[in-house]
Parts: C-alpha cells; structure tokens; sequence
C-alpha cells in the first residue's frame, strides 16, 4: 500500500529530556521510595515500564497533583514534563522530599508568561483542556487564571477587569487557538495574546495539515490521553479534510476497513515511542489486500525499553 510518511514523527525534545532524566536516575542511591507526580508523559507503554525501575506512578484523574501528594509521606518525587503548580512545589518541598523535575521548558515558558502578567494585575485567559496537567498547574499560580477550552467558554467569562491576556497550553491546536483568539479580540479589544504553541506541536500540525488531496486516510500513533495527538486526528479532519483515526499500535489498524484505500499517510504525537510508529508504517507499507498473508497485524513489541542508559537523541 502507498504509505506517506509525515514528518516530523517520534519524541519532542520535552519528551526527551524527562525520558532521559528517569532513566539515567541511580536508584539505588536515591530516597525510597521513588514516586512519579501522574503520568511523565501520556504514553501508557512507557509507564508501565517505569515499574522495573522502581517507581511508583500515582495517577488518578478524580484527584490533583496537590491532592496526590497527600499519598506521599517521604521519599523522592518526580514531576511530569508537563509541569505542576507552585502550591505543589511548596507542599513537597514542606514534606521533605527530594524533588527531580522534568518539567518541559515550553511549559516553564507557558507558566512564566501567567506569572508575569498576574502579578500586573491581569485576568489571564488559559486556552487548554480543563482535565489536563497543563491547566490544573496554571489554574494553582493564580485565582487571575481562568482555563477555557473553546468559544463558549469564553463568552461565559464577563471578565470585568480592563486588563486580560490570553495565552494558552502548548499541546492545543494551532487552528483552534486562531479562532479562539479573533473571538477574544472582539469581546475585549484591549487583550494581550501570547501564543506558547510549543514549536513540536506547531510543524507537527502544521505538516498535518498540508497532506496531499489522494489520501485515503491519516493514521495518528499515540496513546489516547495524548492531547497533541488527539489534535493531529483532528487537524487531518478539519484543516486537510483527510479522514483520520488515533491508533495506539499496529493492532488498532482495522483491516477490512483498511482493503478500502489506496493510499494512506502516518504520523505520530510527541510523547510515541519510534519503534511503535515504525512497525505502523512497515505494517502498511507491506499490506496488499488481494493476499492475506499481508493482513497479520499482531504487534511484535512486548515492552517499550525505557531502561537503556543510552541517552536519546535530542
């Protein structure tokens, strides 16, 4: 099968770095036990590998970062590259605990940009997804943030104060971010915008959303907790009206739909492992639909090996 591969593909350099903060941690000589503050990156492949190192991943959607360390009474924690509020600095800071943070520098950016305009007074406007780390961190700098996800929630704001800035959290889409902030600009005129689209997630897109007109379907590999590629599926559908569907490995690919096209493009969200990606694209490179033998789409990675000391490359 024609198979167009999009590029960019694999690990942002956020993902990098906190994938090879963990897996360079002496263990031995750390504080035990060792916890991680939700899920390092929204990839369940490479968290269940975390559990060979000794780490404890303490994920729970009903509960905040700062509600999860009510579970920790000593040891080390780990933040997410995703980043935590200052409350949640403090609190584990008070427990004692020893902090190792991977924190991506574009959320560090992000979280700087909303401290600075809140401590000038500003009401800040935080595009991004109301369940999702980015945002619980943000909303913990400051009562000054308000988190919305689309239009309706903005008109919903009536923010009374002259002085608003809208920015935003860096794994949404680039479309929706556009939209969102022309609508601002009518409803308050005076409004400051800084977009903090990470560059990752921006070409990513970006490159979505040029594909060629005669392809038949976009695959996105990625776990379904990840917002950037959920955003890809997206960006296909609306913005290159190319149908698209999120697909977490080659098991996901449904073969009797898949006889229908002719031909089909592959990328991948910022937080999946290449080796995932890689067995897509073989998969379909190889699929002939006239012979069966081509159509065993059962994966061959058992375990995604976050435990090499081999540095990844940036």
């Amino acid at each position: 099968m024609k198979t167009i591969k999009i590029t960019p593909r694999g690990y942002c350099h956020g993902v990098v770095n906190a994938i090879n903060t963990i897996s360079n941690l002496d263990t031995l000589s750390m504080k035990k036990p060792i916890y991680i503050l939700g899920m390092v990156i929204h990839n369940k492949q490479v968290v269940d590998s975390l559990g060979e190192m000794d780490l404890i991943t303490l994920n729970d959607k009903s509960k905040t970062r700062l509600e999860l360390l009510d579970e920790i009474d000593s040891g080390t924690v780990i933040f997410t590259a995703h980043g935590v509020s200052p409350a949640v600095y403090a609190k584990a800071f008070s427990k004692g605990l020893r902090i190792i943070d991977t924190t991506c520098n574009d959320v560090f950016k992000s979280q700087d940009t909303i401290i600075s305009y809140t401590l000038q007074n500003y009401d800040v406007i935080f595009i991004g997804k109301k369940s999702h780390p980015e945002s619980e961190a943000a909303i913990g700098i400051s009562d000054k943030v308000h988190v919305i996800e689309n239009i309706d929630d903005l008109r919903k704001l009536n923010l009374k104060n002259p002085n608003i800035a809208m920015t935003n959290q860096t794994t949404m889409s680039i479309f929706d971010i556009f939209y969102i902030s022309e609508e601002a600009k009518k409803i308050y005129p005076s409004i400051i915008i800084v977009d903090e689209i990470c560059n990752s997630t921006r070409i990513r897109q970006e490159a979505v959303s040029k594909q060629e007109e005669n392809i038949d379907h976009c695959f996105v590999v990625g776990d379904k907790l990840s917002n950037n590629s959920k955003k890809l599926v997206e960006v296909s559908k609306e913005v290159a009206k190319i149908n698209s569907t999120l697909i977490e490995s080659v098991e996901d690919i449904n073969i009797e739909q898949l006889k229908v096209y002719n031909s089909v493009s592959v990328t991948s969200g910022a937080s999946t492992p290449t080796k995932v990606t890689r067995e897509v694209i073989s998969f379909l490179e190889q699929f002939d639909k006239d012979n069966l033998s081509t159509h065993n789409n059962k994966s061959n990675i058992t375990k995604y090996n976050l435990l090499s000391k081999k540095p990844l490359p940036i």
